[in-house]
């Protein structure tokens, strides 16, 4: 049985993506989640399907249907490659369209949860002091909900770290350059590299507790 040394980077290159992946999740997970929250139910209940589809859908589907729209040979992607010699696949941050298609449910479901639980009374009598919508928001709407968006920050980044099924189809395996954790477990498997592979697991089990800690912590918070 062959064991290497360990090396590094597919921890580097699988913080760096799921660090990537959350802040855009972040950003576009509130502003969805605070919009979607406040349609009429049976509009909200239609988006509501389509935002949550990639959560139960295969890993591997996405994967599929993100290389149909970003392939070299599609629509998307060959615009890119043609007129600006880009690649969108099979680089390391190709896999951020993977993590974020995948996690972005677990942010917005989260999040619109915590809004629509937000009493809006409290907003009500800001407007009466002349507050504006958008201060509301930030001020108040925001502060109160944190425990919830932190949770889903939380959730959509240890989703990220761990993602493999549609990270291995748009971004492949390349040491050096597009390995993660996952896809690099399986290829130690592959290649009967036990020990190493072992290691890898461990590290990404450790992450996954830290990760689980913290949420407990914020569901203790939130609880009082």
């Amino acid at each position: 049985m062959i064991e290497q040394s360990l090396d590094l980077y597919p921890l580097y290159n699988s913080v760096r993506i799921a660090l990537i992946s959350t802040v855009i999740i972040f950003f576009t997970g509130i502003g969805t989640a605070y919009y979607v929250s406040r349609l009429p139910r049976f509009v909200k209940g239609f988006i509501d399907v389509v935002l949550t589809v990639p959560l139960v859908l295969p890993p591997t589907v996405i994967g599929y249907l993100l290389l149909r729209v970003l392939g070299p040979h599609r629509v998307v992607g060959g615009f890119f490659l043609e007129y600006f010699d880009l690649r969108l696949t099979m680089t390391w941050w190709s896999t951020i369209f993977a993590t974020t298609v995948v996690c972005f449910p677990l942010m917005y479901r989260t999040c619109r949860g915590a809004f629509e639980a937000f009493d809006e009374n409290i907003g009500n009598a800001a407007k009466t002091l002349g507050l504006s919508d958008s201060r509301i928001f930030w001020r108040l709407r925001i502060p109160l909900c944190r425990q919830g968006i932190i949770a889903g920050l939380v959730l959509a980044f240890a989703r990220a770290l761990g993602e493999y099924g549609a990270t291995s189809m748009i971004s492949g395996y390349t040491p050096g350059e597009t390995a993660t954790i996952s896809t690099t477990v399986y290829h130690l498997w592959r290649t009967e590299n036990d020990e190493l592979a072992m290691k890898w697991v461990l590290i990404n089990l450790l992450i996954s507790l830290v990760v689980l800690l913290i949420i407990n912590l914020q569901e203790g918070k939130r609880r009082k």
